[in-house]
This record gives structure tokens, sequence and C-alpha cells, in this order.
């Protein structure tokens, strides 16, 4: 099966869906910079979607040429934030009932040359890689708890990185 890419211009103010990929959203992250360095506000109640509500958050590292993913959630929403040091290509496909799956992919170059705040509900597959020169930081605010209370349940995740007949697979850089 062949994906076909959507290219998605980054957002450089305010926030909006992104077409054809219903409830994801994309909101530029203002960095607020002054002589000590820069500040960026990773979520604000009154700015995340209706219905979102954040229960844990984590951050992951990524060396450059690596990726995380692809993978879905069955129930969990995630809300990332690409802030830097590094870019990242993010690749997105809308797996929910009814939708493309595999056939249609979303692109999106996201991080330092645009700060952005990415909200992907549970259905959507996604994976990000780092396609700059350092190694990048990406933020994740989820909406359950990694395993459940006390990570006694089984982990919400459908993993297509670790299978080669999976049909979401990364696109080029």
């Amino acid at each position: 099966m062949r994906t076909i890419w959507q290219e998605v211009e980054p957002v450089t103010q305010g926030s909006g869906p992104i077409a054809g990929l219903p409830e994801v959203v994309m909101e530029a992250a203002p960095v607020y910079r002054d002589a000590r360095g820069g500040l960026l506000e990773l979520y604000r109640d009154d700015e995340i979607p209706r219905g979102f509500v954040p229960v844990m958050a984590c951050c992951s590292w990524t060396l450059p040429g690596m990726s995380r993913g692809p993978h879905e959630h069955v129930t969990q929403d995630d809300y990332f934030t690409f802030a830097g040091p590094s870019d990242f290509l993010v690749a997105l496909w809308d797996a929910r009932p009814g939708a493309a799956g595999a056939t249609r992919g979303w692109r999106l170059k996201l991080g330092e040359n645009f700060p952005t705040r990415l909200y992907v509900p549970h259905g959507v597959v996604h994976g990000y890689r780092n396609i700059g020169g350092a190694p990048g930081l990406v933020v994740i605010v989820v909406n359950q708890l990694y395993r459940g209370e006390r990570r006694r349940q089984p982990v919400d995740e459908v993993r297509h990185e670790h299978d080669s007949n999976s049909p979401y697979q990364f696109p080029p850089a």
C-alpha cells in the first residue's frame, strides 16, 4: 500500500485544524524572549481542546536522525509541544473508523524553526523523526496515565514501528 502525503504548512500564529484530519489541532507556540533566554507556554487551560483533561506530562529527547513511532492509542489523546532545539518531521495518519487509514498521510515540519503545540486524538497514528542536527526535546501531555493507576494496566498503544509489514511507515524527509 502506498501513502499519498500531504504537506502541512506550520501555523505562525494562532491555531487551527489540519484540513482533512478532524479534531487534530495545530497551534503556534509563541516563544517570549528576553536578555535571559526565552519562555514557551506548554499548555493553557483556556487554549487546549475542549474535553481534553491532562493527567500526566513527560518529555522525550530524540537524537538527530532517530524516530519515535509511528504508533496510535486506543483511548489516550496526546498534546505535543515541539519547541527545539531541533526540528522534527511529524507524520500523521487517520486510522479511525471510516477514515483513509494508511492511504493518506500528513507531513509537518515543527520544532525550533516553528515552535508548535499539536493535539492528536486517539485513533490517529503518529510519529516523529528528529531532522535537525542536535538532540531535540518534545513535551507530551496526555489525558490518561501511562499503564493506568499505579502502572497496573496494559499500555494503550498499537505500535507500528516494530512491524515492517505495517502500512504506517515514515515518509522520506
